[in-house]
């Protein structure tokens, strides 16, 4: 039976989830959710226990949050390794919860104010942690990916936390190392992928998409 992922192309988390597939070259049914594509809603509300996703289904095996889904993508397609042994898988869990924590949802702030869900001053909360997180990431990143040489779960985590915190809160100018890095990030073929087919729901963006990227 194959795999099946629940998601949405324009989610940061569900590109989380595509970009590790598609790494590993794993046969899958991308099952879309909204409005257009609602007979997938039943088995995704039967199998999650939040709502959220993306999820992957695997037979009767429910995985849920990216991070885990792409641990157990690591245990059934072991090539090529996104999470490295040793130190080295130490690291990329780090930069992994990192880029979760302190880019994608420090962006969060900016959409929840633009939605009108929070107060403005959530905006300034948003920006100092980007601020401080882009000064870490340009002190902290390897010279080709997160980690080093080799691209990870960090790197998969990496791609949609930094394409849309990069939209409401610029990587300034003079953090070249990091700027570089999302360049790199963009032009990797499955990340790519990601960012083609999600064009379409750009509109959905809160405050609008800016015309780049």
């Amino acid at each position: 039976m194959m795999i099946k992922l629940f998601g949405h192309p324009f989610s940061s988390y569900t590109w989380k989830a595509l970009i590790p597939l598609w790494e590993k070259d794993i046969p899958f049914e991308f099952r879309q959710l909204d409005e257009d594509h609602q007979s997938n809603g039943a088995e995704f509300a039967r199998r999650s226990p939040t709502g959220k996703f993306p999820l992957l289904a695997d037979g009767e095996r429910t995985i849920f949050e990216a991070t885990a889904v792409i641990e157990y993508l690591e245990l059934i397609h072991p090539e090529p390794r996104l999470i490295p042994d040793g130190m080295a898988g130490v690291e990329t869990r780090m930069f992994d919860r990192f880029f979760d924590n302190y880019v994608m949802n420090a962006m969060q702030h900016f959409v929840e104010v633009r939605l009108g869900r929070a107060d403005p001053s959530e905006t300034d909360k948003g920006r100092a942690t980007l601020d401080k997180s882009y000064a870490w990431l340009e002190a902290q990143l390897g010279d080709q990916w997160a980690i080093g040489d080799a691209f990870t779960m960090a790197d998969c985590a990496a791609a949609p936390s930094l394409f849309y915190s990069d939209w409401v809160h610029p990587i300034p100018e003079g953090l070249e190392r990091l700027r570089a890095y999302r360049s790199r990030l963009l032009a990797r073929p499955t990340v790519k992928r990601a960012v083609d087919e999600a064009r379409p729901f750009r509109h959905f963006f809160p405050g609008g998409a800016p015309e780049r990227d």
